[in-house]
């Protein structure tokens, strides 16, 4: 296989396991691109290497910054701006954790601690509460758990994911 070829299908692969983090195909594209790439891009290089609009790129750049998983980096001289992915891959988990936590679960936590206040003590009040209370419970472990996990050391998730699947 060409490096080209191999440059295509993970960017494609990247862009598909992105759609599945909650992140659009072309921003983990972009991120893919990014990641493989020795050198900082501008955004001109990213279009141009992704075949997408000057707008879309810029847009998404600035998403991926937003996210933690891209860099600006100025290079003396040049007007331009450049990027750089995190390649750090357990910081970039960590990231994209963190992000889908604040997005998803968070929200979530806070609307099951408003409705869990409903008053009654009529019996579709109670088996209302009951829902709400057990989805309490799992949604504030996961959130706890997902916190334990983006402050854990990255040789601690590893040993511990090892033990689990030996």
């Amino acid at each position: 296989m060409e490096l080209q070829e191999g440059k295509d299908k993970f960017i494609q692969a990247w862009g598909t396991l992105g759609s599945n983090w909650g992140i659009n195909r072309t921003m983990a594209q972009i991120h893919a691109l990014l990641l493989i790439s020795p050198d900082s891009m501008s955004s001109e290089e990213i279009r141009k290497e992704l075949n997408i609009s000057m707008g879309n790129a810029n847009m998404n750049v600035r998403a991926l910054i937003d996210w933690g998983l891209v860099y600006k980096e100025l290079k003396p001289g040049e007007r331009k701006e450049y990027f750089v992915a995190e390649k750090d891959m357990w910081e970039v988990i960590r990231k994209v954790i963190t992000e889908r936590k604040k997005k998803e679960l968070e929200p979530l936590v806070k609307v099951l601690d408003d409705i869990n206040a409903v008053q009654g003590e009529s019996e579709e009040v109670q088996e209302f509460k009951k829902v709400i209370t057990d989805m309490q419970l799992f949604a504030h472990k996961a959130d706890s758990t997902l916190d334990n996990l983006v402050k854990a050391k990255q040789n601690w998730l590893m040993n511990t994911f090892m033990g689990m699947i030996k």
